[in-house]
Order: structure tokens, then C-alpha cells, then sequence
């Protein structure tokens, strides 16, 4: 495939990406702002081979995708926020079994049915802490087209690597905004395969049992060997157990393949923050007014820089708080109530310099929102 040009929504440039990484299956259900993902798979994705269907809802969506990652498939689904909120027993299924799988939330206003054609961010917390019980998870977001195709790429990749469930925290404005995309060529971009077993047939398979790496190999379910698949605590085998100790020995292991691997998923992009005595930080549509400002302002003197976040779990804390160090304010740009905000203070030296500039109304936040709560933070002398 040679590298070309392409006018589309930021949805279908997620879709594009998720071909590129090598997506076999997808199962969705239409919602809206999402559902150009699903019409794009249904009439691409069985032109190179793979399958589309729809389900009755979100449950069955999750579920079937679910099902075809354990035979051995790359696999996604699409949804937003009411969907998102149907899928998290299913996510913590599969967090529980290890399953790779990539879930595309596009974030509309909520709560319930909300907003469902404006934006918002306000999904942050619930694709961290939606699902019950103690986990890790990885959810990564990106601002501009070619941005949203490389880090749907990463969620492949990460999935795959990991044995865990991604999220991808897109939005309404980057979702249905149309600009250019450069598909790159085949093999430009690096992809991950699913890691198959080594072991043969009639030996006794062990799947979860982790190789010295931390990877886990995979056998496709149905095929040479036959195995228990849980979302009880269970042991290598997969069977369920109730042991102390390999109960805790399988939380560790959920949380630590994320956390201990932070930096290895960490992905940024900063804009002047060298000298900046103002950072601000912010990621998805929001960052995109929050860089316009910084580009203005910077033109007439004023020293504004931008951290972009395109990891939001597991959180970069240690990047905020370098980045932030010799920063005399700190303002998190973004649209809920103040979700990244509060990572922020956790992460930074002095969390009382930390301000928020924010919109919760369906509008996107603008540069001069921003600019306007920057004129009062400096107004208080910070």
C-alpha cells in the first residue's frame, strides 16, 4: 500500500488506523457520535477479509468482540458514553481473562442520554474507574487526524503486547471534524501480532502463565489445546480458585503489566514549555483551542507553553510533574468538571497553583474562554 491522502472525519481515521493495524472483526451497535466507525467497517472491513456485524446493543457488542479476540482476531468496537457505560461488566471480563481488545468511546454529553451530538471529555474517570474492582487499564486519546491514526495503532499494539483491553477516548468535535490524514505506507508504522504458544498439541498449556518478558503466549480458543477461560480469580490453568495467595499474585500481576510499563505508553507532544511560566495541559479536542492561544499569544510575547496528553491512563504522572516543575501556574484545559485536573495536583509540587479552564455545556471550549481564565489567575498575582 503506498502512502496517500485522504479529506475524512477523524472517526473514519480511526477506522483507517484500526485497518492498518490489522483489524479482523468488529461489532458494534449505531450510536451517535460513533456510528461512522461502523459504517466504515461494514463496507471496508470484509473488502481485506475480515468480518462486520451488528449486534442488538452494546453488551452483545463488547461480548462478540470478546469472543473472536480468544479465537485468535484483532478486534474493536465503537460506541459513546450510554454504550460505554452498557460495556463495563464485559470490560472487566475482560481485564480479568486478558483479552486484547481495542473499544473506541466517543465522548458526547452525558449524563444519560445527555447531549448525544455535542461534545464532551466527561468519560475520563469512568474509562478508569468504570468497572469494579481493583485494575489497571489504558486509555489514550489524540487531538488532531494524524494524531487519532497513530494512536489507534498504539492501542493495537498495546493490546496485543499486554493482553489487556484499551480504550480509546476520542470526542465529538475530533470525531466528526474532516481534515487531512496521511495514511502512511505499509510497515511505516510498526504493528504487534498476537503472541501465539510455542506449546504443542497434547502438552499441557499453561495460559496464564507469564514468560520471563511478562507477555503472555495465547492458544486460539477452539483450536490445539483445550483450557478454562474465568472471570473468577483463577490459576494458570484458568481455573477458578479462591487461594490467598494466587488471588493476590493475579491482582499484582493486572495492575503491575500496566503500571510498571507506564512509560513505555506514555505518548505527548509539548509546545514551549521550556520557558513557559504558564503550561497548560490538555488533550482531545480541547488541546486544539488550548494550542491556537499558545501560538497567538506567543506571536505578542506572552510565554504560554502546552503539555498534550495522549495517555490519560495509566497517567503520566512523573511527565506532568517535570514538565510542570518551573511552572509559576499550571491550567488544565479540558471539558467535564475537572477529571484530569485533579491527577494534576496529585502529580505536581505545589497542587494550589493548579487552575482549571473548563466548559460542561456541549460547546467546545475556545481560546478565548481560556484566555479569559488565565487573565484572572494572573489577576490574583500568580
Amino acid at each position: 500500500m503506498s502512502r496517500h491522502l485522504k479529506f475524512v472525519q477523524g472517526n473514519v481515521a480511526c477506522a483507517e488506523a484500526a485497518l492498518y493495524a490489522g483489524l479482523e472483526f468488529f461489532a458494534g451497535y449505531p450510536i451517535t457520535p460513533s456510528s461512522e466507525i461502523a459504517e466504515f467497517m461494514a463496507k471496508r472491513l470484509p473488502q481485506s477479509g475480515g468480518k462486520f456485524i451488528q449486534m442488538e446493543d452494546e453488551i452483545a457488542s463488547i461480548c462478540a468482540i470478546i469472543g473472536a479476540s480468544l479465537t485468535g482476531r484483532k478486534v474493536m468496537t465503537a460506541t459513546s458514553g450510554p454504550g460505554f457505560s452498557l460495556m463495563q461488566e464485559a470490560l472487566g471480563y475482560a481485564v480479568m481473562t486478558e483479552i486484547p481488545c481495542v473499544i473506541v468511546n466517543v465522548q458526547r454529553g452525558g449524563p444519560s442520554t445527555g447531549l448525544p451530538t455535542h461534545v464532551s471529555q466527561g468519560d475520563v474517570n469512568q474509562a478508569r474507574y468504570g468497572t469494579h474492582g481493583e485494575h489497571a487499564i489504558v486509555a489514550l486519546t489524540a487531538s488532531t487526524h494524524q494524531d487519532i491514526f497513530a494512536i489507534t495503532v498504539d492501542a493495537f499494539n498495546f493490546a496485543e503486547t499486554y493482553r489487556t483491553p484499551v480504550i480509546l477516548l476520542l470526542d465529538e468535535t475530533t470525531g466528526h471534524l474532516r481534515e487531512r490524514l496521511d495514511v502512511p505506507k505499509k510497515d511505516e508504522i510498526a504493528t504487534v501480532g498476537r503472541l501465539k504458544t510455542s506449546v504443542q498439541q497434547g502438552v499441557d498449556y499453561h495460559p496464564y502463565l507469564p514468560r520471563e518478558d511478562g507477555r503472555l503466549p495465547m492458544s486460539d480458543f477452539g483450536g490445539a489445546h483445550r483450557y478454562n477461560v474465568t472471570g473468577l480469580f483463577h490459576d494458570m490453568w484458568g481455573f477458578p480458585t479462591e487461594s490467598p495467595k494466587i488471588v493476590y499474585g493475579l491482582i499484582r500481576h493486572l495492575v503491575d503489566k500496566i503500571e510498571h510499563n507506564a512509560d513505555q505508553m506514555t505518548r505527548w507532544k509539548e509546545y514551549y514549555t521550556d520557558d513557559a511560566p504558564t503550561v497548560l495541559i490538555s488533550y482531545g479536542a480541547a488541546s486544539r483551542s488550548a494550542l491556537h492561544l499558545v501560538e497567538n499569544r506567543r506571536k505578542r510575547g506572552e510565554k504560554l507553553g502546552l503539555l498534550e496528553l495522549q495517555t490519560l491512563w495509566p497517567f503520566p504522572h512523573a511527565l506532568v510533574r517535570e514538565k510542570c516543575r518551573h511552572a509559576r501556574a499550571v491550567v488544565v484545559v479540558e471539558m467535564n468538571m475537572g477529571q484530569v485536573l485533579q491527577q494534576v495536583k496529585l502529580a505536581v509540587d505545589q497542587p494550589e497553583k493548579v487552575f482549571l479552564a473548563n466548559r460542561i455545556d456541549g460547546e467546545l471550549i475556545t481560546p478565548t474562554d481560556i484566555q479569559n481564565i488565565i487573565h484572572v489567575i494572573q489577576g490574583k498575582g500568580v
